[in-house]
C-alpha cells in the first residue's frame, strides 16, 4: 500500500532507504530514487513500466549538488543556470563516473534541473542527495499534474506519494542539451526558446534524427497519450458528429461533445491539457479533438505534447 503524506521530510526517508516517491514540482509530479542507488532507480522503471533506454532527469535541492552529477558545468550551462535556476529547465551536461548508467540509459550525459516549488525544494534537501525523477505515471500516458492521477496509475507501485496541489505548469521541463558551443533544445517547456536566446541568443532547436541516441526523455516513446484517439484540428476546423468526443481548445465550438474545455491562453491551456486527457478516459470518450495553436511561447511545447498525443 503506499504511503500518501504531506511531510517533506517523512516522504525522504523512503528516499534514504532506498525507496520511490512521487513527489509535487511545478512542471507535473515526478517519481523519485536517490540517482546513486542503482537498486532504487531499478524500481522507477519496474514501476512507471518505463522502456529502460528512455534518460532520466536528476533533480537537485541545492545548486552545490551539481557538482555530484557532473564534472563540467559548460560555459553556457552556467549562464542558464545564473539567469533561470530554480526553474522548469533540464540540462544535459557531462556526467561524472560517480553516475550509474541505469540512470542515464546508458549515456555519458545527465540532465539536471532544479526545481521552483517549493515544496520539491524541501522534500529534496531533506533527501540530502540527487534525486532522478520522470513524471509519475505509467509509461505512455498523460503525466499527472495532480497526486489523485499518480494515486490512479501508481499506487501499490510505489512507496510513497508527497501530497501537494496541482502543478503550476503542467507540461515537464524545457531540456537543453549544453554539451556543445551552440545549446540545443531537446523538449520545448515553459522555459521558451525566446527566454533562452536572451542569455545565449545561439540557442537553436534541435531535430531529432531516425534511429538517432536520445539525450532526453520524451522524444523517443510513445509519451502524453490517453486511451481516447487525438485528433488535431486547426481553429477554423468544423468537427462533424460529435457522439462520444470531447474538445479542447481557445475558442468557442459547436457541437454536443460529452466533455468541452475552453481556454483563455496558450498557458492555460498547456496547463490543463493532461488533466483533460484524464477526464476523458474517465468517462470513456472515444476521441479527443484539440485546438492547433501557434508555436510560439509555450504553444511550441504545448504543440509538442499534443502532436505526440495524437502518434
Amino acid at each position: 500500500m503506499t504511503v500518501i503524506t504531506k511531510s517533506p521530510k517523512k516522504a525522504a526517508e523512503f528516499i534514504k532507504k532506498g525507496g520511490i516517491v512521487a513527489f509535487p514540482t511545478e512542471t507535473v509530479y515526478g517519481l523519485g530514487a536517490n540517482v546513486f542507488d542503482e537498486k532504487a532507480v531499478g524500481k522507477i522503471f519496474e514501476a512507471k513500466q518505463r522502456p529502460n533506454d528512455n534518460p532520466l532527469i536528476a533533480h537537485v535541492g541545492t545548486l552545490e549538488q551539481i557538482k555530484l552529477l557532473t564534472d563540467k558545468i559548460t560555459p553556457n550551462a552556467q549562464k542558464f543556470i545564473d539567469a533561470f535556476f530554480p526553474a522548469a529547465l533540464t540540462l544535459v551536461l557531462p556526467k561524472s563516473e560517480k553516475v550509474p548508467l541505469i540512470a542515464t540509459a546508458n549515456l555519458d550525459t545527465i540532465g539536471v534541473r532544479m526545481p521552483k516549488h517549493e515544496l520539491a525544494r524541501k522534500f529534496l534537501k531533506y533527501c540530502r542527495t540527487p534525486v532522478v525523477a520522470p513524471s509519475a505515471n505509467l509509461s505512455g500516458k498523460p503525466s499527472p499534474t495532480k497526486w489523485e492521477a499518480v494515486f490512479e496509475d501508481l499506487d501499490g507501485r510505489i512507496d510513497c506519494i508527497l501530497q501537494g496541489e496541482a502543478t503550476e505548469i503542467g507540461l515537464e521541463s524545457t531540456v537543453v542539451d549544453c554539451t556543445s558551443e551552440i545549446p540545443l533544445i531537446l523538449r520545448s517547456g515553459a522555459v521558451t526558446l525566446e527566454d533562452l536566446r536572451k542569455i545565449v541568443p545561439e540557442t537553436k532547436i534541435y531535430q531529432v534524427k531516425k534511429d538517432e541516441i536520445i539525450r532526453s526523455p520524451g522524444l523517443k516513446h510513445r509519451h502524453y497519450s490517453p486511451r481516447a484517439k487525438v485528433v488535431l484540428i486547426s481553429p477554423e476546423s468544423r468537427v462533424q458528429s460529435p457522439k462520444s468526443k470531447a474538445f479542447i481548445g481557445l475558442r468557442e465550438i459547436e457541437g454536443d461533445f460529452l466533455s468541452v474545455k475552453i481556454c483563455h491562453s496558450a498557458e492555460e491551456y498547456a496547463h490543463e491539457v493532461f488533466a483533460f486527457f484524464r477526464e476523458c478516459d474517465a468517462q470513456g470518450i472515444e476521441e479527443i479533438y484539440c485546438e492547433i495553436v501557434a508555436e510560439k511561447g509555450i504553444g511550441m511545447a504545448l504543440m509538442d505534447r499534443l502532436k505526440r498525443a495524437a502518434e
